[in-house]
């Protein structure tokens, strides 16, 4: 939490999906406001984007987006700035002020017919009340929290305390969730996952090259927990104290790319084997404080990282924990604090980012209010923005491009015909959830007022994570989605089998009912295309079409399909991004596949529809096509901001994501004119395909 908070993606949407959205490219621009995208209307090539000097066969990237790179500045209080994706959430996100701003003033008929509109507002009220934060109010009631973190004296009350923390919302030594039986389909089992750390990921505590960063971070908690209340001495002691015990629950975590695997990560054990396992840790009182009972099984993800906690519980003296708790709470709870809280958690995401000012505390509070209450503030921001027509066409859309993987299954040489039914079958039960939810979730019984920010982001954590473990032994909701409908992104889940596109997403520059098929089937078509093969990427194909982790693949057709991987994983490992850094080909596999069996089907499906006519002296459909795509992509990103993505996001950078498909696909090469051999055309021996 402390991660996502100071701007770190998730590597993904959940543990078993796959998101679209990626990260930008690194530049050194002024940072002042960006203008207006000029391109934001719904029509067809943004031709002030391009960049003519720049052959589309040398790089195809520049010559689309080179013109938008040079002329777009990085806002000060962004980590970087895309052409779509930013314009997007920001335009989604005044529409959610706006209906905050007016639920907060409230009046006559503001919250009629709109269930949940007090508590949007209180929330959002409160968000904004900064003058009670100055007063130290919400400091108050951190230290009524951590009071059950000064009474730990054994490991009881250790267990009493994470538990504690873990209901407010903070992270401390390892997270619990819930998730679909992989090998039970039909039934919701719980999940221990290895956590506890303060840096976004294990290789920043054990990295050499990162021992600057590590002291940054050291000296961030001990200046953290001076504002707490601490004296300078102590809190200097506690922060070395918390970075040794960070340090071994990161040497004992699994890296991202062992976390890719996930039969590696499915282990689940009966409350004696954990016991046995994670000797110490008081798990029957853990359990019952946090809420789960009853006797089916959880699913330990990392064991190694288990028994390393029960381990250190014993030998890392009751102080020290006392420390290393404080300091999760504490950064838990910042934003919501005063403006030195506020101030020095910027610090830190400064460092780890690049960006130079603070966001705007309205822009953060609609971003809270959306984590807290979100599918309560989507229901009147989809009234705004998603019409049926638009809705109508996406799903047409949808069902074409599945149509063209499906003529793709059946075309592949190097799938027998076992494993190619098996495939079809795969794909003819991909479930589409598009725009928002069939059923909006409720959010009945969740305490929001205007006296607390601090006490309303803790009820909503709490209230979160009880419904969470509240469908431990119960029958999967398969209508749930894992994002708010206002976001800009989309996801496959692998232990669902469904792809999910928010009507976030669904506007111009990525999709418009006025736009070419050709510019459509590019940008959006494209990521349909995406999440559609990431139900066949290294990890997607592992499971059936029922969501379940099982061997569907015959043993040759397994290996052709590891060999292909291979030559996908070889290509983005020899690109280097900024120097000395190269992009992980492990890490970016699943998402590198998804790109390269994305644009391919989205080109097949808009080739099945009848031919667009072409305009005297305009770049003719194909083109345009490839454009559209590369054009959704044009981004910008700090240098640090990159340094942080290569080592933690499972997206190549934008540009390699144009770049790295195209380079494979001879009908692009065509399309431009490029000679085999040239940079946009890979040679016939090196080319990959997957899918």
């Amino acid at each position: 939490a402390g991660a996502e908070r100071r701007g770190i993606p998730a590597s993904r949407c959940s543990r078993a999906s796959g998101s679209a959205l990626g990260c930008g490219e690194a530049v050194r621009a002024p940072v002042v406001p960006p203008k207006p995208l000029q391109a934001r209307a719904a029509g067809g090539v943004d031709n002030a984007a391009l960049d003519r000097s720049v052959s589309p066969c040398d790089d195809f990237y520049k010559f689309a987006c080179g013109g938008w790179t040079k002329a777009t500045v990085i806002p000060e209080e962004e980590a970087g700035w895309a052409r779509s994706f930013s314009v997007l959430r920001d335009e989604n996100e005044a529409v959610l002020r706006a209906i905050l701003e007016r639920y907060a003033a409230g009046g006559d008929g503001v919250t009629s017919g709109e269930p949940y509109a007090r508590p949007l507002g209180d929330y959002y009220a409160a968000c904004m009340d900064e003058a009670s934060a100055e007063r130290r109010d919400a400091m108050v009631a951190v230290v009524d929290d951590l009071r059950v973190v000064d009474e730990v004296r054994d490991t009881a009350t250790l267990a009493h305390a994470v538990a504690h923390l873990h209901r407010l919302g903070a992270s401390p030594l390892f997270s619990i969730d819930s998730q679909i039986d992989v090998k039970k389909v039909d039934r919701v089992i719980g999940v221990l996952w290895q956590g506890g750390l303060g840096l976004p990921e294990r290789e920043y505590y054990l990295d050499d090259q990162k021992k600057a960063l590590r002291a940054e971070y050291e000296a961030h908690v001990a200046r953290m927990l001076v504002l707490a209340g601490a004296t300078e001495r102590d809190s200097k002691e506690a922060a070395a104290a918390i970075l040794s015990l960070e340090t071994k629950l990161a040497r004992a975590s699994m890296s991202n790319v062992e976390l890719r695997d996930p039969r590696k990560i499915y282990n689940p054990m009966e409350r004696d084997k954990l016991r046995e396992l994670s000797t110490s840790f008081a798990w029957d009182r853990y359990l019952h404080e946090v809420g789960v009972s009853g006797s089916l099984p959880l699913n330990v993800a990392q064991p190694e990282f288990f028994r390393t906690v029960g381990e250190l519980v014993t030998s890392v003296p009751m102080a020290e924990w006392r420390s290393y708790l404080r300091w999760h709470l504490v950064s838990q709870a910042a934003p919501a604090l005063g403006a030195a809280f506020v101030a020095e958690d910027f610090r830190m995401r400064r460092v780890l980012t690049g960006v130079a000012r603070e966001l705007p505390r309205a822009k953060r509070c609609v971003r809270a209010v959306d984590d807290a209450l979100g599918e309560a503030l989507a229901r009147p921001f989809v009234d705004r923005v998603l019409g049926a027509q638009g809705k109508a066409a996406v799903l047409d859309l949808v069902g074409r491009i599945e149509g063209a993987m499906g003529k793709n299954l059946a075309g592949l040489s190097w799938m027998d015909a076992v494993t190619r039914t098996r495939a079809l079958e795969k794909l003819a039960l991909v479930r589409n959830k598009i725009g928002y939810p069939d059923r909006w979730r409720s959010y009945e019984g969740l305490q929001v007022d205007r006296g607390s920010y601090y006490r309303n982001l803790t009820r909503a954590k709490g209230f979160e994570l009880g419904r969470r473990l509240g469908k431990i032994g119960r029958p999967v909701d398969r209508g749930e989605w894992q994002m708010t409908p206002p976001t800009v992104n989309a996801y496959y889940e692998a232990t669902l089998n469904e792809i999910v596109f928010p009507a976030g997403i669904l506007q111009a520059p990525m999709f418009s009912v006025r736009r070419s098929a050709a510019m459509n089937y590019g940008a959006i078509g494209m990521v349909i295309g995406h999440e559609i093969t990431h139900g066949f990427d290294d990890e997607g194909r592992q499971y059936d079409g029922r969501g379940g982790l099982s061997v569907w693949w015959s043993p040759a057709v397994n290996e052709e399909f590891e060999k292909r991987a291979s030559c996908v994983e070889r290509q983005f490992s020899a690109y280097e991004v900024l120097e000395g850094l190269r992009v992980n080909g492990k890490l970016t596999l699943g998402e590198n596949i998804a790109d390269l069996g994305g644009i391919k089907i989205a080109y097949a499906a808009y080739r099945s529809l009848a031919a667009e006519p072409e305009e005297a002296g305009a770049m003719t459909p194909e083109q345009q096509f490839f454009i559209g795509y590369a054009q959704a992509w044009c981004s910008v990103q700090r240098p640090e901001t990159v340094r942080l993505r290569l080592a933690t996001d499972p997206h190549a950078p934008p540009r390699l994501r144009v770049n790295g498909p195209l380079t494979n696909f001879p009908v692009f090469a065509k399309a431009f004119g490029c000679a085999e051999g040239t940079p946009m055309a890979r040679p016939a021996s090196l080319r990959c395909e997957v899918w």
